[in-house]
Formats: C-alpha cells, sequence, structure tokens
C-alpha cells in the first residue's frame, strides 16, 4: 500500500472499525514514512471536528518514523488532548500513544486520565504508565498503577498488574484470577 499521504488518510478513514486491517494498514504506511508532510497532516487531524479523525492523528504520530522523529513536537499536541478532549476514543489513543512515545514528559497527563470515569481510558493509562515512568520509575507512577491494580474493570486492573510487574513492584501487585488481556 502506497500513495500520497492525502490518499493514505483517506482510505485509514473509510475503514470504519478502529481496528480494521485497512485502516491500520495504512497508517502503518504512514507512520514508516516518518516524513514533514505526515506529521503536518496528522497535527491537523488533531484538531479536526470530528472524533475519527482525531483518533486517527493521534494513532499515526504515536509511531510516526524511526527513532520517532518528531517526538519533541507530537507530545506538546497529545497532552493538550491529554487534558481538554473529551471523547474517550481519542483519550485512550492518546494513552496508547504515550506509551509508544515512552517520553516521561508524559507521565503527569497519563497520571491524570489514570482516574478518568471511562473504563477504556484507565486501560489506555494502565497501559501506558509503565512505559512513561521512567527507570527507576516514578513513585506517583507507581501509585497510579497500584490504584488501576484494584480497578472494578477486570482488564484495567490485569493491565495494571502486570504493569507493576514490569516496573519491579511486586509487593503492589494483589492477586488476580484472571489472566492480563494481551491487546
Amino acid at each position: 500500500m502506497g500513495g500520497p499521504v492525502e490518499e493514505l488518510i483517506q482510505i485509514a478513514l473509510a475503514d470504519g472499525d478502529p481496528d480494521g486491517t485497512v485502516r491500520w494498514q495504512a497508517i502503518a504506511v504512514l507512520q514508516e514514512r516518518g516524513d514533514l508532510e505526515t506529521f503536518t497532516l496528522a497535527r491537523r487531524l488533531c484538531a479536526a471536528n470530528t472524533t475519527a479523525e482525531r483518533v486517527l492523528g493521534v494513532d499515526i504520530l504515536g509511531e510516526l518514523g524511526r527513532d520517532r522523529p518528531f517526538a519533541d513536537k507530537t507530545l506538546p499536541i497529545l497532552r493538550y488532548l491529554a487534558a481538554s478532549e473529551q471523547d474517550p476514543r481519542v483519550l485512550y489513543s492518546v494513552l496508547i500513544a504515550f506509551g509508544h512515545l515512552r517520553d516521561a514528559r508524559a507521565l503527569p497527563s497519563v497520571i491524570e486520565l489514570a482516574s478518568h470515569p471511562e473504563h477504556s481510558v484507565r486501560y489506555g493509562a494502565a497501559y501506558a504508565l509503565p512505559n512513561v515512568m521512567g527507570i527507576p520509575p516514578d513513585p506517583a507512577g507507581v501509585a497510579a498503577l497500584r490504584l488501576l491494580a484494584g480497578d472494578p474493570d477486570d482488564d484495567v486492573a490485569d493491565w495494571a498488574t502486570l504493569g507493576i510487574s514490569l516496573v519491579g513492584d511486586h509487593r503492589a501487585s494483589p492477586s488476580r484470577d484472571a489472566e492480563p488481556d494481551q491487546r
């Protein structure tokens, strides 16, 4: 799959399934490009009127280019969305992007969203936290993971429990009967 950036964006938007194969193939091509044109259009999508466009913009920015050449420009966009966005689908994508970027500067935004009322947003926070806490893990991030490990939603709690084990804080991990979701 190849072609101009605008064509790939239209292909991704035409796939109504957020997990659709065609959508993610187009996103992968866009991310692989890793150029200024793709970054600029993805940034514009993040400010679009529709949720689908904003989610697409965030999904592209989350892994744009080898070695994330636009990370310093992407992080402020994502942090702005984390603070101002209302739609849980966009917030979930922002959190997944934070996790992919692995930048500790995202930690305050992730901690803030870890207490969101929507379980999918908390799930995204549980995914992102181990990736943005730094080494050694930031105590505030570990505390947020501990809270999420006790979440009433099993998927959130399981992912947070896995995150605690990944950062090496086994003392904070409550016992869970279910296996962590492998999303």
